[in-house]
């Protein structure tokens, strides 16, 4: 089936449904919903069989949707409406939530429903949840919605009304900032967290602190430190600790309410952004081993069962930043100094990696510099990774990778994602050659021509295709909450086999005939010589691209690779109907 997705923007559930459709042999083209672009013309040039809007903060057009069946993912349940439904489901507590895909019509969320699916509520961020627990009902629906239609037999239900009138139909208004609003003097950490984690990472809870308006991004409980409700009582890796009435909330990043006339404001590390208004306050070292009890925050953790050991982190949107290369490198080397014969390198759940932090990059003084820094400190990361020669090393991707993340994942001995992870093995949107020896690892797994075709094509990929591929060696099919204890289980059974100790043994000889035949250092080189050309240089595109991309400047036109691609599956060219 040809099918056009039509999105606010190229987000992370459009990605994955762009990847899983394409993967079951549709042809797929996206075109993006813009201001001063007629969605209709759009519509009409790409001739779809079915219209699909994953994520779409606008009404589709009487237009389209009267002469194109469009079909809309909605992230709540069966009869919920609204802009903000997840927000709400957060922020009340709900255990149970859903995603429902309807027929557009009229009024908005109250179309005809072809599927819906119902989801957990784990606590965690609305950004995490989103790609996660929803991204995987969003697509179970998806993939239901398509499979119906194409049948040409299947009625979908009714909403509520004459037709379904067993149906409650609830209508939720917009969440504002008035109903976000955090009281320091009367929320517990609960309500706190809730309400942190209900405008994570959009659009952020609205407050004043050291004089100023910003808005709090993330929220982690603290239960050992407390102080005056509202006050700020210690810092830790970038992150602030904040009072509540009955304990204490770690905000990892803040963003400065933006000014009349003030171009966009942008996440950055908490610290980092409060600056010189931030009072004298500690900085407490994080925790060298996991806390089980979770009674305190940290980014980077370590725990070991057995002969396995994890080195867990987490960094918010999966940017990682000069400093926190650094601090994940210096955790890696204490990892290894461990008595273990395996190293499971990931996160628990969410975001792998997305490379190097462009935010920070966009606050320094010197952007260009910050970009050197910041790259040299995650090749120094993937360095280690790759000359790690007395254990074996997993890469365990629990969510979505890309760039540097993604290399970052291809320089451990096996590279283990789960089912719903999706990758973009690629630099080009942003204007860059890439480091992280991408030239040595990723040739070295698909091949030079395939390398070349993802670099250049810059899609995203699912994890059944990069393993198809063989960018990925395992797909663990298992819920988000689940991947960290599969994972477990399969490292443990992996350290017990008789082979994985030979793998080991033969490690140091494979890196010495490397290094015997093209060093190592000789592909950092190349890359980086690229990579300083590209940052030395006011006019080079990436700085462009850079800002635009770090303010959320909305495109001018749909990127033509898009285009290109569906023309490529289809065998037309652009200018075809």
């Amino acid at each position: 089936m040809h099918i056009l997705l039509v999105a606010s923007a190229f987000n992370s559930l459009t990605q994955r449904v762009h990847a899983e459709l394409r993967d079951r042999g549709h042809t797929v083209a996206v075109e993006l919903a813009l201001r001063d672009r007629p969605l209709p013309e759009a519509v009409r040039r790409h001739a779809p069989q079915l219209v699909l809007a994953p994520m779409l903060k606008t009404a589709i057009p009487r237009e389209v949707w009267a002469a194109y069946p469009c079909f809309i993912v909605h992230p709540g349940p069966f009869g919920d409406r609204g802009p903000s439904s997840l927000d709400w489901a957060i922020q009340e507590g709900a255990d149970r939530w859903g995603v429902t895909v309807l027929q557009a019509d009229e009024e908005m969320d109250a179309g005809d429903v072809w599927a819906s699916v119902a989801c957990p509520v784990p606590p965690v961020g609305k950004s995490d949840l989103y790609r996660n627990e929803i991204a995987d009902a969003a697509l179970s629906a998806v993939l239901l919605a398509v499979e119906r239609f194409a049948s040409g037999t299947y009625a979908p239900r009714k909403q509520g009304g004459a037709h379904a009138p067993d149906t409650p139909v609830r209508i939720r208004p917009y969440l504002d900032q008035s109903v976000r609003r955090i009281d320091w003097d009367a929320d517990c950490t609960r309500t706190v967290l809730a309400k942190l984690r209900a405008a994570d990472s959009q659009p952020g809870v609205l407050d004043v602190l050291l004089g100023a308006e910003w808005y709090l991004h993330g929220g982690h409980p603290e239960a050992g430190l407390r102080g005056v409700p509202g006050e700020l009582l210690a810092t830790r890796t970038g992150a602030v600790c904040r009072a509540t009435k009955d304990g204490a909330v770690w905000i990892p990043e803040v963003r400065r309410r933006r000014g009349p006339g003030q171009p966009p404001t942008f996440k950055l590390p908490a610290v980092l952004a409060l600056g010189d208004r931030l009072p004298p306050l500690p900085e407490l070292a994080a925790p060298c081993f996991a806390d089980p009890s979770g009674r305190t925050w940290t980014d980077i953790t370590y725990r070991e069962e057995g002969s396995v050991g994890f080195l867990s982190f987490s960094f918010p949107g999966g940017a990682m930043s000069t400093a926190q290369c650094r601090r994940l490198l210096d955790a890696y080397r204490e990892a290894c100094a461990r008595p273990t014969s395996m190293l499971v390198l990931g996160g628990q759940r969410d975001f792998f990696s997305n490379g190097i932090h462009l935010n920070v990059i966009e606050a320094a003084e010197d952007p260009a510099a910050e970009s050197w820094a910041n790259i040299n400190a995650i090749d120094d990361l993937v360095e280690a990774i790759l000359t790690t020669t007395d254990r074996l090393v997993i890469s365990a991707v629990a969510g979505n990778a890309a760039a540097g993340g993604v290399m970052l994942a291809l320089a451990a001995d096996e590279v283990w994602c789960r089912t719903g992870s999706v990758l973009n093995p690629h630099y080009r949107l942003m204007g860059l050659y890439g480091s992280e020896y991408w030239t040595y690892t990723l040739p070295r797994r698909v091949g030079a021509v395939t390398a070349e075709r993802l670099l250049s094509e810059a899609l995203p990929m699912s994890a059944g295709s990069a393993r198809d591929l063989g960018l990925v060696d395992r797909v663990v099919d298992c819920a988000p909450q689940d991947f960290a204890a599969e994972v477990g289980r399969l490292a443990a059974r992996l350290a017990s086999l008789p082979g994985s100790r030979s793998r080991i043994a033969g490690k140091k000889a494979e890196l010495d005939r490397q290094e015997s035949s093209e060093p190592l250092a000789a592909f950092r080189e190349r890359e980086l010589a690229l990579m300083r050309r590209t940052f030395d240089d006011p006019d080079a595109p990436y700085h462009a691209l850079r800002r635009a991309f770090v303010r959320k400047e909305r495109p001018s036109c749909t990127p033509p690779h898009f285009d290109l691609a569906a023309a490529a599956r289809t065998g037309r060219s652009r200018a075809e109907p």
